[in-house]
């Protein structure tokens, strides 16, 4: 049993080493939807995120109580209204806001300060500190409609925040906020999170919500054959918006991805949508290379996109030492020409820093992985990850369910990510019939869910 439990537990913990490493010291600002806690969720979301801050990380955590306040006003016999997503706050909603929050304030801060017995935390402390970080302003009149007491974020005590996280605290937020007079306004959790880390540059916005996250086809309804889009970029998700119809209710997708969009046009350079359905969703969200919600990240700090004939020159430059010692199979100049549609490429100030080619078989329902290369001198800052993560991407895009590698060096970075060794009869007959005998490349295929 322990042998078992050695082959299990090593490899998985040397897969998620690297990401322990790059996040500790990091910034994540995480919202919870209201309906997360009221399907019971926050303990073990309280022990991942504790979990998560045991790493290093610096975590603030908003709350949201759409449903908590639903369920107040109704007991109360007063209807929710809500106009384009955006609740009209009157004076007996705002009531059964400031209720429903120093509630769940309650709740959450309980949840943290029981030392977590029986858990991957047990005998941890961890502070919780709130405040009044957050200056507001409110809505007014939109289109002949008075939100009342409903407010946006006007100001972020961005000092105040940095300060309490470095004392080692987490800062746990409210959807509330009040102007310089003292009159409170009720905000909502996705526009605090994305307000706050937007202020604070965070490294990582992440919402825990109902939604799944962003489908392949999203305008096709959910199904098991149209997975989730577990990496779309910055140019793909505001082109997304513009297709699928705004949000009426602030369950919606669009009411989400709209504001990782936002917070990525904001200096955020990775947002997140994950199921607070699926137990353990943070943690495999940010641990696992593959993740498990849609990731909306901003390219712009270096260009990842598919290559162009002006790309050839640099491509032959970055791939050539690693074909004369053997890593690669040779290509000639003319066959990366006739192929450079099937490159992706990461480039910055113009020199190619990676790459990696896609050799679909259609009617094998797969594709091949070919010359995935990362510069020495960036090697180990997640380049190779990248390249990997749009060529898997490319391959949904085509309605591909597999991909396959041929490597002779570099098995063990592939088996991290989710590759599983196979034989060569695992292969398309087409690409059989070429492979290079002499070489005895090992086969790797990794199923695209």
């Amino acid at each position: 049993m322990s042998t078992v439990f050695n082959f299990t537990f090593v490899p998985w913990f040397r897969s998620v080493a690297p990401y322990i490493h790059m996040h500790r010291g990091k910034t994540f600002v995480v919202g919870i939807a209201g309906e997360a806690i009221a399907a019971g969720k926050l303990p073990h979301l309280v022990q991942d995120l504790a979990l998560i801050q045991s790493m290093g990380v610096k975590i603030v955590l908003v709350h949201g109580f759409r449903p908590q306040v639903n369920e107040q006003l109704l007991a109360k016999g007063h209807a929710p209204q809500y106009v384009n997503g955006l609740r009209i706050t009157d004076s007996v909603a705002l009531d059964c806001a400031q209720e429903a929050a120093g509630q769940l304030r309650y709740e959450i801060e309980a949840a943290f300060s029981q030392g977590l017995p029986n858990t991957p935390m047990a005998g941890a402390t961890v502070r919780v500190m709130s405040g009044n970080f957050i200056t507001a302003r409110p809505v007014g009149v939109v289109d002949g409609v008075d939100f009342q007491h409903s407010g946006v974020v006007r100001k972020v005590d961005v000092q105040g925040i940095t300060q309490t996280l470095h004392a080692g605290a987490v800062v746990l937020l409210s959807p509330f906020g009040f102007s310089p007079t003292g009159e409170a306004f009720n905000l909502t959790m996705e526009e605090v999170a994305t307000s706050v880390a937007c202020a604070l540059q965070a490294d990582k916005l992440i919402f825990v919500t109902e939604t799944p996250g962003i489908r392949v086809r999203p305008l096709d309804p959910a199904s098991e054959d149209n997975p989730i889009d577990t990496e779309l970029p910055l140019a793909a998700a505001e082109a997304l918006l513009a297709q699928i119809p705004a949000a009426q209710m602030p369950t919606d997708i669009p009411f989400y991805l709209q504001h990782c969009v936002s917070a990525c046009k904001r200096g955020v350079e990775r947002s997140h949508i994950l199921p607070f359905a699926v137990d353990g969703a943070l943690l495999l969200e940010v641990y696992v290379h593959d993740g498990i919600g849609t990731m909306v990240v901003d390219e712009k700090l270096e260009s990842l996109r598919e290559a162009t004939h002006e790309d050839v020159g640099g491509i032959l430059q970055l791939i050539e030492p690693f074909e004369r010692d053997g890593t690669l199979v040779k290509r000639a100049r003319t066959e990366i020409e006739r192929d450079i549609g099937q490159y992706t490429v990461i480039e910055h100030d113009g020199v190619i820093f990676a790459c990696a080619a896609l050799y679909p078989y259609p009617e094998a329902h797969c594709a091949e992985l070919a010359a995935l290369t990362v510069s020495p001198s960036s090697q180990g800052q997640g380049d190779g990850e990248k390249v990997l993560k749009r060529i898997e991407q490319r391959c949904r895009a085509q309605g591909l369910e597999h991909i396959f590698v041929l490597t002779t060096r570099t098995m063990h970075w592939f088996l991290k990510r989710g590759f599983e060794q196979a034989d060569i009869d695992a292969l398309p007959e087409a690409r059989k019939r070429k492979y290079n005998w002499d070489r005895k490349s090992v086969v790797l295929i990794k199923k695209l869910s």
